[in-house]
């Protein structure tokens, strides 16, 4: 099984579980700034290694989300 596989069964099992409360989600506020101030930060300054992996952490979660939103929906139109 490779990778990619293994990522649309994690979405689908997020998608499937609630449809209705994955499309409700948002991070919240505290996370909202977090993540704004570290891309900023990237941009103008640097991030420390630590935080560079931090931010590529909630990339990688928005990603997954957005998947997860993409597929509840389908599932919620079907």
């Amino acid at each position: 099984m490779n990778a990619l596989r293994a990522y649309d069964e994690v979405i689908d099992f997020i998608a499937e579980a609630n449809p209705g409360k994955v499309l409700a989600f948002r991070p919240s506020e505290p996370t909202k700034e977090r993540v704004s101030d570290l891309i900023f930060r990237e941009k103008t300054t640097e991030l420390s290694d630590d935080e560079k992996a931090e931010l590529d952490h909630y990339m990688w979660l928005e990603h997954v989300m957005r998947m997860a939103k993409i597929r509840a929906r389908k599932l919620m139109n079907s």
